[in-house]
């Protein structure tokens, strides 16, 4: 059976109005006005009836749906502007520094151990050669370059972080007062819908049925 479609209602809304339709006819037995279901009418008649008349159906509702639409264009707009810019992501050499940052200090600190250890070896068993101070020397200035690079990796990071933290805010989900509009905006045609547009229609068909009739 063709199914007309309101010339305002898109084409992501369309289940939505079928989720109402079809809520309005479980719903029947507890609204008085709906008394006919499934003796004047059948259920399956009804909502056929009411799908080829989707025009005349969401045009009761017709600002509470522009409204709704209005806002969840604009919820969406403001979703695109949070999206992160390529322009943003580090490059390759920051991969690069990163790991140079890292290597320094241990680096320098492993051959700050190995000098400082073997040029005490070399002191204790021989303390008038020279070379076990030139080893004990060498391992002081590695083990500053150690404590140097460490300083520099701590700064990196938390630069890093600085860095990072308002764009992970910013391109996180969309804040709770635009869902709450649209979750209002939605509920208000659903109901605009169900209220003037739906049970109308229903009561409507039913009472132009006569109860004589197959």
């Amino acid at each position: 059976m063709h199914m007309n479609v309101a010339p305002h209602l898109l084409t992501e809304d369309r289940a939505e109005y079928e989720r109402v339709l079809d809520d309005a006819l479980d719903t029947a037995h507890a609204r008085p006005e709906l008394a006919g279901v499934g003796t004047r009418l059948t259920v399956a008649q009804l909502r056929a009836m009411t799908l080829n008349a989707t025009a005349l159906v969401t045009s009761a509702a017709a600002s509470e749906y522009d409204h709704f639409v209005k806002v969840r264009e604009q919820n969406r707009t403001a979703v695109g502007t949070r999206a992160p810019v390529p322009h943003d992501l580090p490059g390759p050499g920051a991969g690069v520094v990163a790991i140079v940052t890292v290597m320094v200090p241990v680096l320098a600190g492993a051959a700050s151990v190995i000098f400082l250890l073997v040029g005490a070896v070399v002191h204790a068993l021989a303390p008038t050669v020279a070379f076990g101070a030139t080893l004990l020397t060498a391992g002081l200035v590695f083990g500053s370059l150690a404590a140097a690079g460490l300083l520099c990796a701590a700064a990196g990071l938390l630069v890093t972080a600085l860095r990072n933290s308002p764009a992970e805010v910013s391109t996180g989900g969309p804040p709770a007062a635009p869902d709450d509009e649209l979750s209002r905006a939605r509920e208000a045609w659903r109901l605009a819908l169900l209220e003037r547009g739906i049970l109308p229609f229903l009561r409507d068909a039913l009472a132009a049925t006569n109860p004589s009739d197959p």
